[in-house]
């Protein structure tokens, strides 16, 4: 092989390696490494925390242009936790969460825009029965590490806040008894297998 052959061959080598990299990809969401963490006012003086677990879906990353990525997810509404018992049955109930109607919630992303590390994720959240348009600002993704059984993992965070009122949540229960705003955090591990 002569040296022009061969700096033709690796160029186009190095050309499918990069092409293949650049590929939207497809990431499943690990349920035992993703949650949401959630705070809201009571009573205007102290903040009640709490999670909800039981996250999966899919992200489909698009390396070359983020913009085309997107985000599908459900949330396990009978996983919400504050620590305590009585609260988190009473969250259950029709008053809010309604499990035994809507046992999930799921987000939909419509748009995402910015740039890698720094993105901003619009979509359709369905709450207790309700769809409305909510906008996370979001972290990520970590670049790719091999986790157990050799599959690639990377991790997302996103925030935001919902307004109580949109969604009609918790609707028996005012502002002076429980804020409007509901603040939360997404923390979100992802993986898929090695190539």
């Amino acid at each position: 092989m002569n040296r022009r052959t061969f700096t033709a061959t690796l160029a186009a080598l190095l050309l499918t390696g990069a092409s293949a990299l650049a590929q939207p990809s497809t990431w499943t969401i690990d349920h035992n490494h993703s949650q949401v963490n959630f705070a809201i006012a009571h009573m205007g003086v102290s903040t009640v925390r709490g999670s909800i677990s039981g996250v999966t879906g899919t992200v489909v990353w698009d390396d070359r242009d983020p913009t085309k990525s997107s985000v599908e997810a459900t949330i396990d509404a009978n996983t919400v936790s504050t620590n305590n018992d009585a609260r988190d049955k009473h969250l259950k109930s029709p008053d809010f969460f309604n499990v035994a109607q809507y046992p999930t919630l799921t987000f939909k992303s419509t748009s995402v825009s910015g740039t890698a590390g720094k993105l901003t994720v619009t979509g359709d959240l369905t709450l207790a029965g309700v769809t409305k348009s909510v906008t996370l600002a979001v972290d990520g993704p970590t670049a790719p590490v091999k986790g157990q059984g050799g599959k690639l993992v990377t991790g997302f965070s996103a925030t935001g806040t919902l307004k109580r009122s949109d969604f009609n949540f918790g609707s028996k229960f005012g502002a002076a008894m429980l804020g409007d705003d509901v603040k939360f955090t997404i923390d979100v591990e992802a993986g898929k297998p090695a190539q």
